[in-house]
């Protein structure tokens, strides 16, 4: 269900920054809105408290956000705060995130790795993700799991490539189960 609220709420978001052509600017704002409510997580037990009553909490809302960032994105915390739908806010945010990048033609790509890899292989990785796919620019993360014994996983969107010596093992293992003696 988190997803489908994510979703919905976040391409709300999305399509009103299409609609009045301000899709760099909430994405600015957006990721410092991001930092901001990261650093300060006191802010967002403040919103999700069951006890305290939703006119309070759409009060802190204005006070500490009018004037600070546009009219759009803080009558879109009030609709949050307003359908209880608060605690979803990092989804929601990360979701326009995502779509602005695809609007842009950037690729979030997570690749995760059995050791550290060099910089110039990382950069060997992206030029060849960049060559496969359709877009223009690539936000490569990286990351190291000892556990895959050797390759990669590469994850970007839905679509995962799972060329680790694990998964290969394991496959291995499956067939070899099957196997009728």
């Amino acid at each position: 269900m988190a997803k489908l609220v994510s979703a919905t709420y976040g391409e709300a978001l999305f399509e009103l920054a299409v609609e009045e052509g301000k899709e760099e600017e909430f994405l600015n704002e957006i990721i410092q809105l991001r930092t901001l409510l990261s650093e300060n997580p006191d802010f967002g037990k403040l919103m999700n408290h069951p006890k305290i009553l939703k006119e309070n909490k759409l009060e802190v809302l204005r006070e500490v956000f009018e004037g600070r960032i546009s009219k759009e994105l803080l009558g879109f915390l009030h609709l949050i705060v307003s359908k209880d739908r608060y605690d979803e806010i990092d989804h929601i945010l990360d979701y326009f995130i995502e779509e602005v990048k695809k609007l842009k033609g950037i690729g979030i790509a997570y690749v995760t790795t059995a050791i550290d890899l060099s910089e110039a292989k990382k950069k060997e990785v992206e030029d060849k993700l960049l060559a496969t796919t359709s877009f223009k620019e690539m936000e490569m993360h990286y990351q190291v799991d000892e556990d895959l014994i050797g390759g990669m996983v590469i994850r970007i969107g839905d679509r995962v490539v799972d060329s680790s010596v694990k998964n290969k093992l394991f496959e291995l293992q499956r067939k070899l189960l099957k196997t009728q003696l």
